[in-house]
């Protein structure tokens, strides 16, 4: 399929579908969400976020879940007023969306998938960026089914879990050393919201151990 090539000037004025922006190339390597069918350029991911991305993936390897349903830069998907298309700092795939997307040329749940398990998102720097995790990704989430959402906020120093209950979304925040509850968690477990801000080595260290 031949890959559709706009100049920037057109970029932000153009509306575009969910194949357009599959089809969509610029010749560079940056990254885009489509937001209410708006091209949206992401900046380089911050140390942080990365930091806390590779943690989270380290932490639920250990625990168990198959690494290939772990992601970091996955697309994914959701129901909006026009098409959207996130890119979630770490999401774990459940084991139905997994196979579905086993050799797919490109990483992305398109919404006729199964709905990631876990959809993680750490809060940048301004109103913007806080109000689209807190409010527009939440929702959107939620109508893409997606068992969890958590945001880890490193500025306020919280994680966020939202839970799905009857198609809605039930929220628990967590600072400092509070153990996360989270029904990804074995019930002993003593994850915490310090050790996901701080990325505390050692609780893998201690994890490999068991």
């Amino acid at each position: 399929m031949t890959k559709v090539t706009l100049p920037q000037e057109a970029i932000a004025s153009k509306l575009m579908s969910l194949e357009e922006f599959l089809d969509y190339d610029d010749g560079t390597d940056t990254r885009y969400e489509l937001e209410d069918g708006k091209l949206r350029s992401m900046p380089s991911e911050s140390d942080i976020n990365q930091r806390i991305a590779s943690f989270l993936f380290a932490y639920f390897l250990q625990l168990g879940i198959p690494f290939y349903r772990l992601r970091i830069g996955i697309e994914v998907a959701v129901s909006g007023r026009r098409a959207t298309v996130r890119l979630p700092d770490f999401t774990i795939l459940s084991e139905e969306l997994a196979q579905e997307m086993e050799g797919a040329k490109r990483s992305i749940a398109l919404l006729d998938m199964p709905p990631p398990q876990l959809v993680v998102e750490v809060v940048s720097p301004g109103k913007e960026n806080k109000t689209r995790d807190y409010r527009y990704k939440r929702s959107q989430y939620q109508s893409r089914g997606v068992d969890e959402y958590w945001i880890v906020d490193p500025i306020q120093g919280k994680v966020t879990v939202l839970t799905l209950v009857e198609g809605l979304y039930a929220e628990k925040t967590f600072t400092a050393e509070e153990a996360i509850v989270s029904s990804l968690l074995p019930s002993e477990s003593s994850l915490t919201a310090a050790q996901i801000l701080q990325n505390q080595i050692d609780l893998i260290v201690d994890i490999i151990d068991i």
